[in-house]
């Protein structure tokens, strides 16, 4: 995933989030984000609004239904934005039942030589 500071996004192969990653789909495109303020703390809107690819988790999810529903089209993600004990900034969402508190956690690709 990419986010640029005129607002647009590209998206690689994001699993779905709360009882949306049990469907087993990953999807890529290009999308908006805008950084809000909650009570709980910022959260990262993102938005796909052009989906170019779809992909499945291998292997299957455990949870996932003989036949689960179709991709979206479009699809929005509400990234929390938390800190690790060094201070680092990142992102996560929940996934699965929200109740048991799976996160999915996206971590910065760590430039090359």
């Amino acid at each position: 995933m990419l986010l640029r500071q005129d607002g647009t996004a590209l998206l690689t192969e994001l699993d779905g989030q709360d009882f949306d990653f049990d469907d087993g789909w990953r999807l890529s495109g290009t999308g908006t984000w805008q950084l809000t303020d909650r009570q709980g703390g910022q959260v990262v809107r993102l938005a796909l609004t052009a989906r170019t690819g779809v992909e499945r988790r291998s292997p299957a999810p455990a949870a996932a239904t003989a036949s689960p529903a179709p991709p979206p089209a479009a699809y929005a993600w509400s990234l929390h934005v938390g800190r690790d004990r060094q201070g680092g900034v990142g992102l996560f969402f929940f996934t699965g039942d929200p109740d048991a508190g799976d996160a999915y956690v996206l971590t910065r690709a760590v430039p090359g030589p």
